[in-house]
């Protein structure tokens, strides 16, 4: 019996579980099997759910207990006009949100920066991180760790990246608390987000370890990565891409486009990203850079968790003395690839043909960096343009004309 209503009946009689479908049949029947069993136990109806334009199959390393696909309209901004190490030219961003009036803000302030000769944009730092936990007996045990890390770093290289042909082990940086020794392990993972390749690769390191020091690893990751939780040390040190994007702004641009002046833009940043922000206590310093991050994630194939990273974001605004305003937004930890994950699910493929940036680059890393700054543009642009609407006082105003 393999038509999708009698897979669901041995499912519900306890015959098969729900995760074993895929070994009965394909994986678009198991899929809709999973609808039929679902739409029983709940009385919901899983007709748009269950349209999806991909054969299942290609989601297989993506999700398991599939039953269809979430769909977030889709739509693009640009062009985005950047001067960067990677991206150069105008490129088209798509961006999947559920958000009205974002992408409209966002076209507002890349007009903007288009008519301002573009914006540049350069990566600054790159490693993806991993952070194991080793435990100690004391503190001598700890500092005798630390020495042989220090002293053999070439010995942990060696292991890390007979694990992988890309991934380079750019350093150990060590930290101790009491008995616990803790080491960030930072890599280039070139084209890849690499938190995958991060982690096969510091396992491997792990082993000579604990084979030559009295450390014992105790966790893989010790969450001084740190990974998918906002922590001060990925705004500090970085995480996946650093990226800064900036422009000026002609004074007369701020105000025939963006209707209000430098120096209220600054003001407005000051009082709310600023002093607003650590007020707060915030790790992000920003405006709503998480949303452009966030679109552009969900678009491209990112791992969406990490836009908690990608939020770690400083938004500078200056009015110079010529009545033009300097503008910019630095990412501190932006995990981005453009290989490997959700990058290969066919949707986000497309977009990332639409940005030129599919696949590897050439040299390796490149792809991913362009794409880095090509985002950090367009949260600029973000910045820029709910930034003049709080100063001008138009940001409910321009909800309202939207209908949103």
């Amino acid at each position: 019996m393999t038509d999708p209503a009698s897979l669901a009946d041995r499912v519900q009689e306890g015959e098969l579980r729900i995760h074993e479908l895929e070994a009965e049949v394909d994986f678009d029947t198991a899929a809709e099997a999973r609808r039929l069993l679902v739409e029983r136990e709940t009385d919901a109806d899983l007709e748009a759910i269950g349209d999806y334009a991909f054969p299942a199959e290609r989601a297989e390393p993506n999700i398991e207990n599939m039953i269809g696909a979430a769909q977030v309209p889709m739509g693009v901004v640009g062009p985005v006009s950047v001067s960067g190490g990677a991206a150069d030219g105008e490129h088209y961003l798509p961006l999947a949100t559920t958000e009205g009036a974002l992408l409209a803000s966002v076209n507002r302030g890349l007009s903007v920066i288009r008519s301002a000769d573009g914006a540049d944009a350069r990566v600054t730092k790159n490693g993806m991180t991993r952070a194991p936990v080793f435990r100690v007996d004391g503190v001598a045990e700890a500092a005798e760790t630390v020495e042989w890390v220090e002293n053999n770093i070439d010995s942990l290289r060696e292991a890390a990246e007979s694990t992988t042909s890309h991934g380079e082990l750019l350093g150990v940086e060590p930290y101790v608390v009491g008995d616990s020794v803790y080491l960030r392990f930072a890599y280039d993972t070139k084209d890849a987000m690499g938190m995958n390749m991060a982690t096969i690769a510091t396992e491997a390191a792990c082993e000579v370890v604990s084979e030559e020091t009295p450390a014992s690893l105790v966790a893989l990751s010790g969450n001084l990565c740190s990974d998918k939780k906002p922590a001060a040390i990925n705004a500090v040190e970085g995480r996946g891409r650093s990226v800064t994007a900036d422009v000026v702004i002609p004074g007369e641009l701020v105000e025939d486009r963006l209707h209000t002046t430098a120096e209220a833009i600054v003001e407005a940043n000051t009082r709310k990203n600023l002093v607003g922000s650590a007020k707060a206590g915030s790790l992000g310093f920003n405006a709503h850079a998480a949303n452009v991050v966030g679109a552009a994630f969900l678009a491209t194939g990112q791992d969406e968790a990490q836009v908690v990273e990608g939020a770690n974001a400083i938004t500078t605004m200056d009015a110079r003395s010529s009545g033009d305003l300097y503008a910019s937004v630095s990412l501190a930890s932006l995990e981005v690839g453009t290989v490997g994950g959700g990058t290969k699910l066919p949707t986000q493929s497309e977009a990332l043909e639409v940005l030129g940036l599919r696949g590897g680059g050439d040299p390796a890393g490149s792809n991913a960096d362009a794409l880095a700054e090509i985002i950090a543009v367009a949260a600029l642009a973000g910045e820029l343009s709910l930034l003049a609407a709080l100063a001008s006082n138009h940001l409910a105003s321009a909800h309202e004309d939207l209908g949103r």
